[in-house]
């Protein structure tokens, strides 16, 4: 491939962005220089003229935010940034690309890189939380501009690659945007045909640009992605003079461009050029510089957008000067909003029940929760995967989040549970103070748990609200039934899931989810369909330490039983039972493993006191885990096995959740 040597200004900032690439993954020995060698030119041109943002202040709220969907080119995310002078990407940050404890890891990460806006790499994640930036970004928008003051007024740009559009979360999330008419926000389509097995044809052949025309985009295509940065900036231009449709700019690049042998092929997506493939690439490139070295030219101009940044910065100050003067009580909640901070006394709302209250389930306590909330937290938004009427999730304040109406607050996902996890995690991460909320059955968080452990991972305030949380929800049987659902989101780190007992408990969940959101942990809830009893000594208080006594006796209990959401209810009629009979009982009500083991040594010795070896955990899931709490000599009553397609208070029978046989259980360990 022969490539002009001429070195414009242009030129030297598009190549310097491309060998910082080169460079920094031929140090490690890892990484993918194909895509920043391809994309950089569509970069540049957005970067240097386009996107708005401060490097000095990464979190200057009316910024641009830009999502590297295609997280393994993440050089040239990291290569901007240095080159604009983020104090978060220096040199040596660059020299340490996929090193231990540097601030460049392998794929972004938004909680180690300040000025990364999101962590990226599950392909297809970054398209839809940018989705969910946009959606952020016209919510705020709605709820706070006035016609004389816009306070808040940034674009989403993303880009994305073959891999991204092949991903279905990509098309759950994109679709939707279409539907919403999402103006602000412009995807950028990097067209360069390969993927880690080689050339797309072998499996990708449709016409994305239509498919994106389907969805309601306004679909652009830049030819030469590689050398037409007059092109790219016309097509800008064009897709924010679209306010009524997102915008998929579709850029035609040769992935890893430069290098002589090695550019349009697979073997230049993953894996560093090596030396000899480097020199030629500079020769081709006619660059003269050595490994890291960037021309004075090209940094000084480049470090112009410190300049630039700190200008829109002090010009939306001045603009949010103004409007705290004619519009104070605006103001001081956009304030409160974007600083986390909850109103004084929220929790308050949330309802307390006692055993005389109407008998529900737990879903229905949920929609009490949500809905007393609303008015107290206007941050709150969300919405069901379209299971709106089963998951309870309608908050009555407001009306549906659609095109034309962004003030409102419950948003229609349709049935997109992927798309949904990675949209509410968008939502949280543009750091308004919007907290987030997504439903389905608990069984589907299959459909998107790669969005629920980003949730996770990214250090994410969203809530997922899950209802139908056992073998009791009946008749849909096994396929709809989550046995083995609740211990597999146990298993991911940070994640905090609750399994409540019964109305009070359930708002002790979603007073834990609340406070959780603002500190940036997502929080699981799991509700029950079937109806459950309101305990006498249920408490808020209690779901916050993860496990408490709901049933105890003078001295030392004979048999602890430990139950979990619907099940807590049978243990303690069976503590009745054999309190009757003479035996001294405890039951603990665990809603939440990881609460409980946050806790102190101390207060968790006197819930589960290491003296009393007889143990019985009751859950209506499988037993995986149970095992740290109910010890060698301790039993589980558990499901084993896939459910069953009958009434939910027939399955609970046959699998053996009934009072007597939580009583013979436990009378078979105290024998």
């Amino acid at each position: 491939m022969a490539v002009a040597t001429t070195q414009t200004l242009e030129a030297l900032c598009v190549n310097s962005i491309r060998f910082l690439a080169i460079d920094a993954v031929e140090k490690a020995k890892s990484g993918h220089p194909g895509l920043p060698m391809g994309a950089a030119p569509m970069a540049f041109v957005l970067w240097d003229q386009f996107m708005r943002f401060n490097p000095k202040n990464p979190d200057w709220f009316n910024r641009d935010r830009f999502v590297l969907s295609a997280g393994h080119g993440c050089m040239l995310q990291y290569a901007l940034m240095y080159l604009t002078g983020y104090d978060s990407v220096t040199l040596d940050d660059i020299k340490s690309f996929r090193q231990w404890d540097s601030k460049t890891p392998g794929h972004p990460e938004n909680f180690e890189t300040p000025g990364v806006e999101v962590t990226t790499g599950p392909l297809g994640q970054g398209i839809a939380n940018a989705v969910g930036l946009a959606m952020a970004e016209a919510h705020m928008a709605a709820r706070f501009n006035k016609d004389d003051l816009e306070l808040v007024d940034h674009y989403t740009y993303a880009i994305l690659g073959d891999g991204c559009n092949m991903e279905g979360v990509s098309g759950e999330a994109c679709s939707l945007a279409g539907h919403l008419g999402l103006g602000k926000l412009i995807a950028f389509y990097d067209d360069n045909h390969i993927s880690i097995d080689g050339s797309t044809d072998i499996s990708f052949t449709e016409d994305v640009s239509k498919r994106f025309e389907a969805y309601g985009w306004h679909v652009q295509h830049v030819a030469d992605g590689n050398a037409d940065l007059d092109g790219i900036a016309k097509a800008i231009e064009a897709a924010k003079a679209v306010t009524d449709k997102p915008s998929m700019i579709k850029v035609t690049t040769t992935i890893g461009y430069g290098s002589p042998n090695k550019n349009n092929t697979a073997g230049i997506h993953g894996s560093p050029l090596g030396g000899d493939e480097i020199n030629l690439t500079r020769e081709n490139l006619g660059w003269t510089y050595d490994s890291f070295q960037v021309p004075d030219d090209a940094m000084s101009h480049m470090r112009k957008a410190i300049e630039r940044g700190s200008s829109n910065e002090a010009e939306w100050n001045e603009l949010f000067a103004q409007y705290k003067t004619k519009y104070p009580e605006d103001a001081a909640e956009f304030e409160r909003f974007v600083s986390r901070t909850l109103p004084a006394d929220w929790d308050k709302a949330l309802p307390t029940l006692t055993p005389e209250d109407k008998v529900m389930a737990t879903r229905k306590h949920s929609q009490a929760c949500l809905n007393a909330l609303a008015p107290v937290l206007p941050e709150l938004i969300g919405g069901s995967a379209d299971l709106t009427h089963s998951n309870l999730t309608e908050l009555k304040v407001s009306g549906s989040f659609q095109k034309g109406a962004y003030e409102n607050r419950n948003l229609r996902f349709g049935v997109r549970e992927h798309g949904m996890g990675a949209i509410c995690n968008g939502i949280a991460l543009h750091k308004s103070g919007l907290i987030p909320y997504g439903a389905t059955f608990l069984v589907f968080t299959d459909y998107m748990r790669a969005a629920i452990r980003l949730s996770a991972l990214a250090e994410v305030g969203a809530i997922w609200v899950m209802t139908h949380d056992s073998i009791a929800l009946g008749e849909d049987g096994p396929t709809h039934q989550p046995v083995e659902t609740i211990a597999s989101l146990r298993a991911i780190p940070n994640l905090t899931v609750i399994r409540p007992a019964d109305g009070n408990e359930t708002a002790g969940a979603y007073k834990v989810a609340v406070e959780n959101a603002v500190q940036n942990r997502p929080t699981l809830m799991a509700f029950s369909r079937q109806n459950v009893p309101n305990l006498a000594k249920s408490s808020i208080e209690g779901v916050a330490k993860g496990a408490y006594p709901v049933v105890d006796c003078e001295g030392t209990p004979d048999i602890i039983l430990i139950g979990t959401g619907s099940e807590v209810g049978l243990c303690v009629e069976a503590a009745e039972s054999l309190t009757s009979e003479g035996k001294k009982m405890r039951v603990v009500s665990m809603p939440s493993w990881e609460l409980f083991e946050a806790q102190d040594a101390a207060y968790k010795e006197s819930v589960l006191p290491k003296a009393v070896t007889k143990r019985l955990s009751v859950e209506a899931g499988i037993s995986m885990g149970w095992c740290k709490f109910v010890g060698s000599e301790g039993d589980t009553l558990s499901v084993e096995t896939f459910g069953a397609s009958a009434p939910g208070g027939t399955c609970m029978e046959k699998y053996g959740f009934t009072v007597d046989n939580v009583v013979a259980k436990a009378k078979a360990l105290m024998s």
